[in-house]
């Protein structure tokens, strides 16, 4: 174990035995799991679902777990188990990865409630969580093909049905003029297909990439600062990464959602099925924009997603 995987597994022991007081309504509160595909230090998807889970624990008052390298069926089925033993009731598991398993064992542990993210489940107990991608990919899009100079912009996706892709092909194609260029990695964590992709890119003249993927975001970025071209940030908002490299970033905030569904099981109002989410629900947006981006752009921008809260129509004309 990494040494601050050990001082956070510490931490999240000590909340477990610290005995928090029950919160928002009357009687026990509950106690929440959180199962990761991957690790909390990636500084994208995994790490904004264990903020999440901390903020449940600090805004909420709630005793919360969590467990790291989820990554196979056997694996969650043994910490679902052991969550259970330990009286926990709203397990999370954080990913597409969890809806098939979670559906399964929604039928054995009918006493625990299970939310995953992006993938379809079915049961009396189980929910999943879905961020819409395509407005969001669709805004970077129209950015990417505004601020290149070669016209040619790029995406590099981990899977196929992310809808941020054909979000960002369809915004950056508003200027006929731009060449869209798209790979897929196949795989979240893959940094060196990803960097091998973005290598390609950079030859065929691409100026604009955008990494859609949380486990190799933050190398194609440094990539992209090295080879000085833009770059879209992903997840989170990594203008920190280098404010003349990147243009914005496409936030998912995950972690705000973690505690409006933590609020909604205390008070039993959590419902089953899945659940669709937008910017329209305050969990989507757009990053600080980088320091080369113009006034001009960012107004507009701006302007064409209030427009899209409020009506739900995206805008059929570039950004001039």
């Amino acid at each position: 174990m990494k040494l601050h995987h050990f001082f956070y597994s510490i931490l999240i022991i000590v909340m477990l035995i610290s005995g928090c007081s029950p919160s928002l309504e009357s009687g026990t509160s509950p106690k929440i799991g959180l199962l990761l595909e991957g690790t909390i230090d990636d500084q994208g998807w995994n790490s904004k679902g264990y903020q999440g889970l901390l903020n449940i624990h600090a805004n909420l008052n709630v005793e919360v777990a969590f467990k790291e390298d989820i990554d196979t069926e056997v694996k969650v089925e043994k910490a679902v188990t052991e969550f259970n033993e330990a009286g926990i009731t709203l397990i999370f598991g954080h990913g597409r990865f969890f809806a098939e398993p979670f559906t399964n064992l929604g039928k054995v542990y009918e006493d625990v409630h299970f939310v995953s993210f992006n993938g379809h489940v079915e049961g009396n107990n189980v929910t999943s969580l879905h961020f819409d991608g395509y407005a969001m990919g669709f805004f970077a899009g129209m950015l990417a093909s505004t601020m290149s100079g070669s016209e040619k912009v790029g995406i590099i996706a981990a899977f196929p049905w992310q809808s941020e892709v054909e979000g960002y092909y369809e915004g950056a194609s508003l200027n006929p003029e731009t060449d869209v260029t798209i790979n897929y990695v196949e795989d979240w964590t893959n940094a060196e297909k990803a960097v091998t992709f973005f290598d390609d890119m950079i030859g065929k003249g691409v100026d604009v990439v955008y990494p859609a993927g949380d486990g190799y975001h933050v190398q194609v970025i440094e990539k992209a600062k090295e080879a000085g071209i833009f770059a879209i940030g992903y997840v989170g908002d990594q203008v920190d990464l280098g404010e003349a490299t990147v243009l914005t970033s496409t936030v998912q905030e995950v972690d705000k959602l973690y505690e409006k569904i933590a609020e909604q099981y205390s008070k039993g109002e959590l419902k089953e099925g899945n659940f669709v989410y937008d910017f329209q629900d305050g969990v989507i947006s757009l990053g600080n924009f980088g320091s080369e981006v113009p006034t001009k752009v960012r107004t507009q921008l701006a302007e064409h997603i209030r427009e899209y809260i409020q009506t739900g129509d995206l805008p059929t004309s570039p950004i001039m």
